[in-house]
Order: structure tokens, then sequence, then C-alpha cells
């Protein structure tokens, strides 16, 4: 063989045993040494994230971040009016609703916050009677919840006052129904006999500073407040009944006096229930003379009689009322009569209610010789009132003269047939009467079927002129 063969052989030869050397190589075991350190879980270098659901994918943007850092911090940093109106939105969306308000009462005006922090405090919720706002329902009910659990000097008054006046601009009616009285402090026997001995100045010191919650602390905060509705009384008190939790004390009356002059913007106030009598009325009716706002007074189911109807008389006269609701209270002839001669003098009057009464036929032809005059009332309801015939009689006058009247319950009184009968005849003259009732009356099925046949004509003609009107209202 040629040299040059030779030497192309050996050098094949010389590549083919150093690759199998290197394949002898890779399949021999490692040295000791090495092996332990490949083994060795504390020499390995591995990398263990914390979240096994992390991912590059997942990571926060940096404005999701600083939205979740400002919601944590809301409320030693309140910052909402400086953010995006998205960014804002993220951040009501987030934001807690047992947050102190102090901090979100002038912040936050966004409907749906004060949404959540309506529905997770109180299981029905129905902003139809809060002007459709969220916001006004939370604080009106939140005011109200304190004022009705307030026990006099065992708690501060201060947390009240605070949340009246944050609360100034958004409440419009307060609908108090019960006025917790102090809790009585039972004396020790040992301490009787000291007590005995004690002057009466030093008894005095026992009393308590209030009787009820003075809502002259909170009335100059809410002087846009334009209903009120007050019960002096306890709800649900059970066994625990004692007739000392349904008192309107002097002090109650003096202090709801005070808080009604500083409403000047109030045109609902409703204290029934509340064993209010004649001299307290009177002092409440003081207040309320020539009231600029004042339309609707209801002082049912209390002890009033004929001198606080004479009050009350007083101011028909003198203020721009127009529903009167003194039903359930003791009211007779002359106080009948008081309220009767007012009835012919105001010109705003529209609902007059004298239910559950005792003002009788004498103060009965008195309201009604008023509505020969009065051209403004439009309801009046008399019933239970010992009313009989005479009554009845002067009744049919107005009814066959007075255009006004839309509704006249005269139900739980002595008519009987001759009454009815006259009545029939008041009403086939009348073309505006659409309610009249005669239930429990005596005035006989006859006499009752023909006055509803009168009234089912009336109410047919009532809806022709609406229905016309509408049509002429549309055609302009």
């Amino acid at each position: 063989m040629p040299d040059g063969g030779r030497q192309g052989a050996g050098h094949r030869s010389q590549v083919a045993l150093a690759a199998r050397l290197s394949m002898m190589a890779d399949s021999a075991p490692l040295p000791a040494h090495q092996r332990n350190a490949a083994g060795d879980p504390r020499r390995m270098r591995r990398i263990i994230t914390e979240d096994y659901s992390w991912s590059l994918a997942t990571v926060s943007p940096l404005s999701a971040l600083c939205l979740q850092h400002i919601v944590l911090n809301f409320q030693e940093h309140p910052i909402l009016e400086k953010l995006l109106p998205q960014h804002r939105a993220k951040v009501l969306d987030r934001l807690p609703t047992a947050l102190p308000l102090p901090v979100t009462a002038n912040l936050i005006s966004h409907e749906d916050y004060w949404r959540r922090c309506c529905t997770e405090r109180w299981p029905t919720c129905d902003i139809s009677h809060y002007g459709l706002s969220w916001k006004r329902l939370f604080f009106e009910r939140h005011l109200q919840n304190l004022v009705e659990h307030f026990i006099p000097d065992l708690m501060d008054t201060g947390p009240i006052c605070d949340t009246a006046e944050l609360s100034k601009n958004y409440v419009r009616r307060l609908e108090i129904q019960q006025l917790l009285p102090p809790v009585r402090v039972e004396v020790r026997r040992e301490d009787e006999a000291d007590d005995l001995s004690d002057s009466g100045s030093d008894a005095a010191a026992d009393l308590p500073s209030m009787d009820h919650f003075d809502l002259s602390l909170i009335a100059a905060s809410l002087c846009d407040l334009e209903e009120l509705h007050l019960v002096y009384g306890v709800r649900g008190c059970g066994m625990n009944f004692e007739w000392n939790l349904f008192r309107f004390t002097d002090r109650d009356c003096a202090s709801l006096a005070s808080a009604l002059q500083t409403f000047k913007k109030l045109k609902v106030f409703r204290l029934h229930r509340s064993k209010v009598d004649d001299d307290k009325v009177r002092v409440l009716i003081r207040s309320l003379l020539d009231h600029p706002s004042l339309v609707h007074l209801d002082l049912s189911h209390n002890q009033i009689s004929d001198r606080g109807a004479r009050a009350v008389g007083k101011l028909l006269t003198r203020s721009q009322l127009q529903i009167l609701d003194l039903c359930n209270n003791n009211i007779q002839a002359q106080g009948a009569q008081a309220i009767a001669h007012a009835l012919a003098r105001t010109a705003t009057l529209q609902i007059l209610n004298l239910r559950l009464n005792q003002i009788g036929d004498e103060g009965g032809r008195a309201v009604c010789n008023a509505l020969l005059q009065n051209t403004s009332l439009k309801r009046l309801h008399v019933g239970s009132n010992e009313l009989s015939e005479p009554t009845a009689t002067a009744l049919a006058q107005v009814l066959s003269q007075n255009t006004t009247l839309r509704s006249v319950h005269l139900s739980s009184n002595r008519i009987g047939q001759d009454g009815g009968t006259q009545l029939l005849e008041g009403m086939s003259e009348n073309r505006t009467m659409l309610e009249f009732d005669l239930r429990l009356t005596d005035v006989g099925q006859e006499n009752e079927f023909y006055v509803n046949q009168v009234l089912r004509a009336n109410q047919e003609r009532a809806r022709a002129q609406r229905k016309q009107l509408s049509t002429s209202g549309l055609d302009r």
C-alpha cells in the first residue's frame, strides 16, 4: 500500500478510537465527590415560587396596585376627587361600608356606595320614600336609630349632635317611633334614711337631666327638616310595660316647642300616641302660630279636649294648614264649635279628621254650618262621634249646596232611617261627591243603595272630565 493510503487509514482509525473513548467516558459513572454533590439537595441551586399560581401574565398593572393602596389607606388619606373618573369608580366599588361618617359624609356622593351601606345594614330599603336617594335614606335612618336608642343620663348626646351636623344637607324627614325615658336607679335601703334626712334641694339633684331626648339640641343642624314624626313611648316593651314609659312631660313639651320654632321649613308635624293633653298642646300650638311652612298637623290618639281644640282653631286661622288630624281625642261640642268657627274663616284646609271624638249633634251641626261658607275642604271624617238625625239634616243642606266636598265619612253614628232619607235628598242634588261612608249608621238599605247610585254617577262624570282634560292637554 502506498504511503498516502497508509496515512489516511491511520487517521481514520484514530478518529474512530477517539469517538469510542468519548462514548465510554459519557457512559462511565461520576467520581464519588461529584456524585455526592449532585445528590445533596442542600448543594443544589433551585428556584421555588411562593405563589404556585403566579405567572408573568398575571402581574397587576401599576395603576391597579396604586388603587388598591388608596382603598386600604382611605380612612387616613381619603383621595377621591383627584382621580380619573374610571379610577374613582373602581375605588368607590371597593371601599368598605364601615368607614367613619366624618370621612365619607361630605366626600362621597356616589349612590352605589350608599346603596351598599343601606342594604348591608337594613334588610328592607325603599328609596321611594326618601326622594329616590340612597344617601338620604342612610342618614335619615341612621340618625333616627341613634335618637330612638338614646337613654338620658346614661348615654352621651355628643354622637347624636355630631351625626346631625354631618347629616344637615341630607336629612329631610325624621320618623322617630320611640323615645326612651331615663333609667330608674334603685336606691339602696341603707341610704334611704340619709335621703329622707336631706333637704329638698338635695332631692332635686337626683332628678334626670332630661325626660327624653331633647330635640332642640340638634334643631339648629336640621334647619332644612320638612317632616317630623314623634312618639313619646317605648316600642315593644312586652312584659316590662309601665305607664311611665309612655309620658310626654312638661320638660319634653318645652324642649319640643323650642325645636319647632327652629324648624322653619317644617311642612308635616305628627305627634301621636303620646298622651298630649290640653296644657301641652297649647304650648306646642303657641310655637306654631304664623308658621311659614306647616301644612299638615297630626295630633291623633292623644288626650286633647275642648281647651286644646280651641288652640287648634286659633292655629287654623293663622297658618296655611291643609291637613288637620285630631282623631281619637276627647273633643266635645265646644271644641268642635271652635274648630268650626275657624273652618268657616280658612281658605286652605282640605282634609279634616275628627273621628273617634264626642262632638255630638251640637258640634256636628256647627261643622256643617261652617261648610256652607268654606270652599276649600275636600274630605271630612266625623265617624264615631255620637251624631244622629239633627246632624244629618244639617249635612243634607251642605250636600245640596257645597261643590267642594269630595269625601264624607259618617260611619258608626246613630243617623237612623229619617236621617238617611234627608241625606239622600241632599245627595240627589249633588254632582261632586265621590265617596260617602254610611256604614253602621242605620240609614236603611234602600237609602244607602240610592246614595251609592248617585256616587257612581258622579264618579263616571269625574272620570269623563279627567279624560277630556287629558285629551285637550295632548292636543295642545
